[in-house]
């Protein structure tokens, strides 16, 4: 009798109920709404419990926390400038929603809610809505001129301006297409990679396979952990410039 070995490396991604089975409806508790429940769980630890003693020597969750704080202030003052600091709450929590929820999703058994386009497109909404209104409640109709380049020859400009429009609409479809497509695609290697650490079982061939996997997963692993943190940052830092954009529309 032979033996096959089955693996379906997009499982991981399906969004079930987490009492019972059945359809998914809007108000069903899922393994993705727990997931992002512990994201905010574990962000709330971190800057609220990890930082109550206000300890001139910080403890490891205090460090982290002012490091986080201190590194997200200086990207929005450099990037927007300081007239978006009062943005900074918004900034700050997007960036800790997202690079949580990464890294717990590089746990066993759990469900990356970033690996989602649904998740994933819903904050790059967000923010595209946030810096359109922004841009127009304190530029008023010159926020238009964000897509009017007046430094190009005038034959030039509306054709570039209709580029510039396309291109400011497409903004949250690579803004979260990015983050959730990259998210994906590394979950989904190691899970090949994983699938044929228990070839050792089933014949000879798996002695030499077996090994090398492992240490693929181990290679990619590593990489994931790095992916987790540049995409929150990627994430961030286009809001960042989008908001800029609002903020400071002329070319």
């Amino acid at each position: 009798m032979r033996s096959e070995l089955v693996f379906h490396p997009m499982d991981q991604f399906i969004v079930k109920p987490l009492f019972g089975e059945g359809p998914v409806h809007w108000y069903t508790p899922t393994n993705a709404t727990l997931w992002m429940a512990v994201a905010v769980v574990a962000i709330f630890f971190m800057l609220v419990i990890g930082t109550r003693g206000r300890a001139v020597v910080p403890t490891r969750a205090q460090s982290i926390a002012e490091l986080s704080y201190g590194f997200i202030h200086k990207m929005v003052e450099d990037v927007a400038g300081k007239d978006a600091l009062k943005f900074f709450p918004y900034i700050f929590t997007l960036f800790l929603f997202i690079v949580f929820s990464n890294f717990l999703g590089l746990l066993p058994r759990a469900f990356t809610t970033t690996s989602h386009i649904a998740v994933t497109a819903v904050l790059a909404l967000m923010v595209f809505v946030t810096v359109t209104v922004v841009g127009f409640v304190k530029n008023g109709a010159g926020f238009l001129s964000l897509f009017w380049v007046s430094s190009a020859p005038l034959a030039l400009r509306p054709i570039l301006a209709i580029i510039e429009l396309i291109s400011y609409f497409v903004r949250p479809v690579s803004h979260s297409i990015r983050l959730a497509g990259n998210m994906m695609a590394g979950h989904a290697v190691m899970k090949v990679f994983a699938a044929f650490a228990p070839l050792i079982l089933f014949s000879g061939v798996g002695i030499a396979v077996t090994p090398l996997s492992i240490l693929a997963i181990t290679a990619m692993y590593g990489l994931e952990v790095l992916v987790a943190f540049i995409q929150a940052y990627v994430f961030t830092i286009l809001t960042c410039v989008y908001l800029r954009d609002a903020l400071h529309p002329a070319h």
